[in-house]
């Protein structure tokens, strides 16, 4: 029960974190230009969401309705790093200004769909 309760502590936290560093990206560069400001907006929503749904996770009250939310957190990991390799590859932004946060989905997207994985066994 312990390594549950660390993991899920521990993920609440990053993916937290990790949506207030959302925030304040799209604050501060998805406004310079309509293409950033739509592409931004769809970044905030599936960056956001991911840590509204590891949330959910650790609230399921079954193995199933765990499953289901990490499939979703799994989803909008995949979406937020697409909307990143969008910016990157049509070159709206310099890749110095997201890198952190670039490394920081390829792990989430590491991570979660390995969990994902583990769960379904």
């Amino acid at each position: 029960m312990s390594e549950s309760f660390d993991y899920n502590e521990k993920y609440r936290q990053r993916t937290k974190k990790f949506a207030v560093a959302i925030i304040v990206f799209y604050a501060k560069y998805c406004k310079q230009t309509e293409e950033l400001r739509v592409i931004g907006k769809q970044l905030l929503r599936s960056g956001t969401s991911v840590a509204a749904n590891f949330r959910a996770v650790t609230r399921g009250r079954s193995h199933a309705e765990r499953f289901s939310k990490m499939c979703i957190v799994v989803e909008e990991i995949d979406e937020t790093q697409f909307w990143f390799e969008l910016i990157e590859e049509s070159e709206l932004l310099e890749k110095s200004t997201f890198s952190n946060l670039k490394n920081e989905i390829n792990e989430l997207v590491k991570i979660f769909t390995a969990s994902k994985a583990n769960m379904k066994k």
